[in-house]
């Protein structure tokens, strides 16, 4: 009798603690996202309208700013950048992506770890690769016959930097095909050309777009190479840079944010549009594509591959060539002198440690809290209004460039009057911005692995009165815990390599390794740039190894239900 009189108590309470931990973790990452996303990117519109004296802002700064001849000639400038680097990359990272999932070329693993290379490394990287190749010293200056330094210098080292952004997403999309559509057009008689512009090409124009508008917002809002290899030849992002740092005027530097900020609205808009009327790419029924062998077409994709990962491996086998040898081009003795940070200016080893604690802590409180935000919105039954809101707020930094972001944040948390002022120039700051800036491609990740699991788990946890968190920790958290290692590895390496957000927001306490690669360079310490950025690159690379290792490991021990039994 007294069991029986018990149990109604224990069904509200679990009942309750069901209540608090959906209802209480969506209010606490409401506002979590609200101080992180919303309420800098609000400070930006306020602070580049504000018209306060000397800071460069207000409604008639901002009509001399889009009517000056200078404005003019930097977006031309920014716009001829970022259409070329588009041009170039999307096409090349088509091809590469065929090649690697609709071809039968050999070491398909081999090419597609060395073209993320530049994942790796912090943007400024490829335009140092770029000086020691080019430049007036380097090894390879009489193959081109205009100077490194401008245009083309630009062009060169942002698409080094951005083609694994593209290729990742043509991947995805040569990755689904349908082999009946394909069965189907070759028991017609279409030629492989035919087919391919019948049925491939419908099936991917979209993320082609999605391609190019990526690599056009990263490359009118990236500053690292153009200030590296820039030369005479300015851009918007630069310009920004400069008129926050360097010249102390934040207004005008929110106004030329916020003129970055559109091209990336604008493409965000519209793939979101083309995305709602592409529809599904594959149905349930669908069989798996396998290429059909083909010497010449192989053998055709297989140079294009190579001769692209060979021009990969010759900037990153130079940058870490250049941080070895001793006095470039006088003495080429190899050295570890440039790796005696604390003899230079840039912040020595204390920016690289800095840059480890970002990684881990943005890396593992990140994942968590993105994960469980997922979960939340994903699992749980009610508050659809709540819902909606977190979904526009964690997509909202997709849409957002880093400078913009890191802009924002400087003019929020600088604030006298705001009690998070406190945070302005911590590593706790660092790791919320760097957690905002990558929020939305984790969360996609999360909620991509979440919406594999039938909603029949939390309906057996809910029958069996078992608390809904301890639902979440024993069951969903096992499950899933590849795509949480991705998320793990995809936080850390963005935290190693970010610059266009954290630029503003470091003390000398907190510098960061990137960060020092950018001052080392404009110090005129080439060797300890190229030095810091190896060890960025070899860092992330070695920590993206162990956790793709972990990953394989953890998937075959959670997945090993969905493996078939012996003799079956």
């Amino acid at each position: 009798m007294a069991a029986v009189m018990t149990l109604p108590r224990q069904v509200s309470r679990t009942e309750t603690g069901d209540r608090l931990f959906v209802l209480g973790g969506k209010l606490v990452w409401l506002l979590l996202l609200g101080v992180a996303v919303l309420l800098p990117l609000l400070a930006i519109f306020w602070r580049g309208f504000s018209s306060e004296a000397g800071q460069g802002g207000g409604l008639v700064a901002a009509r001399e700013l889009l009517t000056s001849d200078t404005f003019h000639w930097l977006l031309g400038n920014s716009l001829k950048v970022s259409l070329s680097v588009a041009a170039i990359v999307v096409p090349l990272a088509y091809l590469f992506a065929y090649a690697l999932q609709r071809t039968l070329i050999p070491a398909k693993p081999i090419w597609r770890g060395l073209s993320l290379l530049p994942l790796m490394a912090p943007s400024m990287l490829p335009g140092i690769a770029l000086v020691y190749l080019f430049g007036n010293q380097g090894l390879l200056r009489g193959v081109l016959a205009d100077n490194i330094y401008g245009f083309w210098g630009i062009v060169l080292g942002e698409v080094i930097y951005t083609f694994p952004h593209a290729l990742m997403i043509l991947l995805s999309a040569l990755s689904l095909a349908d082999a009946r559509l394909f069965d189907a057009a070759s028991s017609m008689g279409a030629s492989p050309a035919r087919a391919f512009r019948s049925i491939t090409w419908p099936a991917t124009r979209q993320a082609v777009f999605a391609a190019f508008c990526l690599v056009f917002t990263l490359t009118i809002t990236d500053f690292g190479v153009p200030v590296v290899v820039g030369g005479d030849y300015q851009v918007l992002a630069l310009e920004a840079y400069k008129a926050v740092v360097g010249q102390q005027q934040f207004g005008r530097g929110a106004l030329i944010g916020m003129v970055l900020l559109l091209p990336a609205l604008f493409s965000f808009g519209v793939d979101a549009w083309l995305r709602r009327r592409h529809g599904d790419a594959m149905s349930g029924r669908a069989q798996v594509f396998r290429p059909a062998p083909s010497r010449a077409r192989d053998a055709c994709y297989l140079a294009i591959v190579v001769l692209i990962c060979a021009a990969l491996l010759l900037v990153f086998g130079m940058a870490v060539y250049s941080s070895l040898v001793k006095f470039w081009p006088y003495n080429l003795s190899l050295s570890l002198s440039h790796y005696q940070f604390e003899d230079t200016a840039g912040g020595g080893w204390l920016a690289y440690r800095n840059s480890l604690t970002l990684a881990l802590c943005s890396a593992l409180i990140g994942s968590m809290l993105i994960f469980t935000g997922a979960y939340l919105m994903e699992k749980t039954n009610g508050q659809k209004g709540l819902n909606l809101a977190l979904r526009l707020l964690s997509f909202l930094p997709m849409a957002v460039p880093g400078l913009v972001l890191g802009l924002g944040y400087v003019f929020f948390f600088n604030l006298n009057g705001n009690p998070l002022h406190v945070f302005y120039g911590t590593m706790t700051l660092l790791v919320v911005c760097t957690i905002a800036h990558y929020l939305t491609t984790a969360q996609m990740t999360a909620t991509t692995a979440l919406r594999q699991l039938d909603a029949e788990f939390e309906a057996a946890a809910l029958s069996l009165k078992a608390p809904l968190y301890r639902h979440y920790l024993r069951v969903t958290v096992p499950i899933c815990l590849p795509a949480l290692l991705d998320i793990v590895r995809y936080l850390f390496v963005s935290a190693m390599t970010t610059v266009s957000a954290a630029i503003f927001l470091y003390s000398p306490d907190t510098i960061l390794a990137a960060v020092a690669v950018l001052n080392m360079d404009d110090a005129g310490n080439v060797g300890g740039a190229a030095a810091m950025s190896t060890l960025i690159l070899f860092t992330s690379g070695s920590v993206s190894l162990l956790l793709a290792w972990a990953s394989r490991g953890a998937l075959r021990r959670s997945q090993a239900w969905r493996q078939s039994a012996p003799g079956q």
